[in-house]
């Protein structure tokens, strides 16, 4: 994410396939990802768990939550980790020493082109080991990478039970959140309002909270259904920036569409099915 020098360095952490921000926080200057990471984290599990959320949890991260802080946080939570292991130089040697019967293939567009395996890893130098998962993709034909090497690895660390293949599958998953950054930099996040740190930070919670009713609303008014997952940029275009007007005639209020509009009828229904949402009372 790119974010402007006096907007500072955002932690953020979402839920995988609704896309709803889970927590951001603010950070100052240029700082490393993994400032405050476990902090952070430890926050947001809290906020889940208080939520309701009462069956397994787990963290699919990058590499720059790639630290033994991070992993402390999770274990103390209950909480299980995937998260995408740095490749130094002793990493890469002892995946290179992985003997070719124990690469499996993964299915990839070209035939041979991507296989895994596991090995027990020490990270952090901790006494305990866990299970390292790595990718090996083939550098495309004629690519720049492929004059210099013969497999590019994707490693990841987890305490997760199950098959192999079916982890390494599920970890490449965490890139859901980048269609989370790019609504966010489409939308609220696209510019930040001042040079001053507060100013930025509430920013940054005020779009995120925006960014959530969004999605709240396109779940309760159904309108990603049949259809998966939707770009907050069409929502907009085509459920919240509509074309229209209100008259009143007779004490009665009624909404005029433009002629035409396209997603008339199923903006009609969804708003059909938001006004009929029992609301709790408060007390």
């Amino acid at each position: 994410m790119v974010i402007p020098p006096c907007a500072g360095n955002p932690l953020l952490a979402t839920a995988a396939a609704s896309g709803e921000v889970l927590g951001v926080r603010q950070r100052g200057g240029s700082s490393h990802t993994a400032r405050g990471a476990a902090s952070f984290l430890a926050e947001v599990f809290n906020r889940v768990r208080a939520a309701g959320a009462s069956g397994e949890l787990t963290l699919r991260a990058d590499s720059g939550f790639y630290n033994h802080k991070v992993t402390k946080a999770c274990q103390k939570a209950g909480v299980h980790y995937s998260i995408t292991a740095k490749l130094y130089g002793p990493l890469r040697k002892a995946i290179e020493a992985v003997p070719p019967e124990r690469w499996a293939p993964v299915p990839y567009w070209a035939e041979g082109g991507a296989d895994a395996a596991e090995l027990s890893y020490r990270p952090f130098g901790q006494d305990e080991e866990v299970r390292l998962i790595v990718r090996r993709v083939k550098p495309s034909p004629g690519s720049q990478l492929a004059l210099f090497a013969t497999y590019e690895y994707h490693p990841f660390i987890t305490d997760r039970d199950g098959p192999m293949l079916e982890l390494e599958a599920d970890h490449r998953r965490h890139a859901e959140i980048e269609l989370v950054i790019r609504d966010l930099k489409e939308g609220p996040w696209a510019h930040m309002p001042s040079g001053r740190f507060g100013a930025n930070a509430a920013w940054l919670a005020l779009g995120a909270i925006a960014h959530n009713l969004a999605r709240w609303s396109a779940k309760l008014g159904k309108i990603t259904e049949g259809t998966g997952f939707i770009a907050l940029a069409t929502l907009r275009r085509r459920y919240i920036s509509v074309p229209g007007h209100l008259s009143r005639s007779g004490r009665r209020t009624t909404l005029h569409l433009a002629k035409n509009w396209p997603w008339a009828e199923h903006f009609q229904a969804a708003l059909a099915r938001l006004s009929a949402l029992v609301v709790p009372q408060l007390t």
